[in-house]
């Protein structure tokens, strides 16, 4: 048994659960705190909408008697270890740390002496000190380092990865100070296979932008090289492949429809704008990366446009069938997915858009395009259909058997109907 007992989790989403469902595992009594009432409703009934977490381990947590998901901090009240795992989405293109902010001002009401905070979620360096310190030590009436431990260890979870999780995937844990960072280290130490300490918050929270940055402006990369390799007439992905045989220098990306998610379309932007911010610096690499990922959804579309002009017929009143949604295969998470674009774009040009995934809720789905099952019939009906999103569960065969020209974003099928990015 942990010698910390009780773990108050902020955010029940796709870094939040995990961590929760972990700590219950590792013998923890867990607060799952959430301000959406429609998902701790359903997590109380032992419904996951997180693939990594299934509802049999969600029922198993519950069933402990030591997981309680639940929108009020009151039960937030004698917490041992906080972990804050809340969004922090871009606003005109701006960081927005409201609910950083929102979080910490409402846990520092029920913080003791003695109690650790950690912040998991992703951001610029020097947001937990300069941020969420603060904000503890003035609800709180207590001195971070003195009377509590504060530190950030950012988050790496990969929807959908089997081999690649929360407990397998090395952790980055940092303090404000070296008691701190043992305090840090020693819970998640309980709860995963590997911590990396690093000195410093700031380290840490570098840390995470560096990796997606890393993996931003490589995929702008191959993104930019699928458009021109297009015009010149080079199988790119042959390319790509024959590449990725070199046994050292190289890393294999591959195109694709744009980027989704939290990590690369906004954790790259958070360090651009506090080098321009602190520095008064363009950080070329990134802003160049973001222009050629964000116009990828366009270039789609024009892609689009040429194979139904090849079919002499307009986009306008064409009938275009999605495939695959969510901005990564097998997850439901269309966070900043390029389907979104895609769609909105093609309605604006007048197509009747379908689309198809089972992974979407409803209440997650664009409103432009109307939900259909992936079957013949759908695909007999389409004048294009566009592979965005390439779950293992679609039925491959059904799409390169049919007679309607298929736009694979995702170099996934192969047929005479197949058109590759």
């Amino acid at each position: 048994m942990p010698s910390l007992q009780k773990v108050v989790v902020i955010g029940q989403g796709y870094v939040g659960l995990p961590v929760a469902m972990r700590s219950v595992e590792a013998g923890f009594a867990v607060v799952g705190l959430d301000i959406d009432e429609r998902r701790v409703k359903a997590l109380a009934s032992g419904e996951s909408f997180v693939e990594d977490v299934s509802d049999e381990l969600l029922r198993s947590a519950l069933e402990t008697g030591r997981y309680a998901p639940t929108t009020s901090y009151e039960l937030a009240e004698g917490f041992d270890v906080a972990v804050i795992s809340v969004p922090t989405p871009l606003r005109d293109s701006l960081p927005d740390l409201t609910f950083i902010e929102d979080a910490g001002r409402a846990l520092a009401e029920h913080l003791n002496a003695g109690a650790t905070v950690i912040l998991e979620s992703t951001t610029y360096p020097g947001t937990t000190d300069e941020l969420l310190l603060p904000i503890l030590e003035a609800g709180s009436g207590l001195k971070a380092g003195k009377d509590f431990y504060l530190g950030y260890s950012p988050e790496r979870i990969d929807p959908g990865n089997q081999r690649w999780n929360l407990k397998t995937t090395p952790k980055v844990v940092s303090g404000i100070d070296p008691d701190s960072l043992k305090r840090v280290q020693g819970f998640f130490d309980a709860i995963v296979d590997k911590t990396v300490p690093v000195s410093g918050t700031r380290e840490a929270e570098l840390t995470k932008l560096l990796e997606n940055t890393f993996r931003h402006v490589n995929i702008a990369l191959v993104n930019e090289l699928a458009v021109f390799g297009h015009q010149l007439g080079v199988n790119v992905w042959e390319s790509i492949d024959a590449a990725s045989t070199k046994p050292f220098g190289f890393m294999k990306f591959t195109p694709g429809p744009g980027v989704g998610g939290h990590c690369l379309p906004i954790d790259p932007s958070y360090l651009s704008w506090q080098v321009r911010r602190e520095l008064g610096q363009s950080f070329r690499f990134v802003e160049l990366a973001n222009d050629v990922n964000e116009h990828m959804p366009n270039y789609v579309v024009e892609r689009a446009i040429d194979i139904l002009n090849n079919d002499r017929k307009s986009v306008n009143g064409s009938k275009v069938l999605i495939v695959g949604l969510s901005y990564k295969k097998n997850t439901g998470d269309v966070r900043e997915a390029p389907s979104k674009r895609i769609i909105e774009l093609l309605a604006q040009l007048g197509a009747v858009v379908t689309a198809a995934d089972p992974h979407v809720p409803d209440h997650q789905w664009p409103a432009r395009a109307t939900r259909v099952d992936l079957h013949r019939d759908a695909l007999d009906s389409s004048d294009l259909v566009i592979l965005v999103t390439d779950h293992d569960d679609f039925n491959a065969p059904l799409l390169t058997e049919c007679a309607t020209p298929v736009l694979d974003t995702r170099n996934a099928l192969r047929g005479d109907n197949i058109v590759r990015l």
